[in-house]
């Protein structure tokens, strides 16, 4: 059975997130992609394994 996302929701500053939106289309990203990529990077940071729901179905 395939894992459907999960959803993450978090309560900023409106102001926060307009720059930070502004910041990520500047470089030509999503917000959810950059915050995606900064979840990825903090779990590696702190030596946390898991496996994406991708590899999973896939097995690779």
């Amino acid at each position: 059975m395939e894992e459907k996302p999960a959803r993450l929701t978090v309560l900023i500053d409106a102001e926060k997130k307009k720059a930070f939106e502004r910041l990520c289309a500047s470089q030509d990203i999503t917000a959810s992609q950059m915050v995606r990529q900064l979840i990825k990077e903090y779990l590696v940071k702190h030596g946390i394994e898991y496996t994406p729901a991708l590899e999973k179905k896939t097995g690779s």
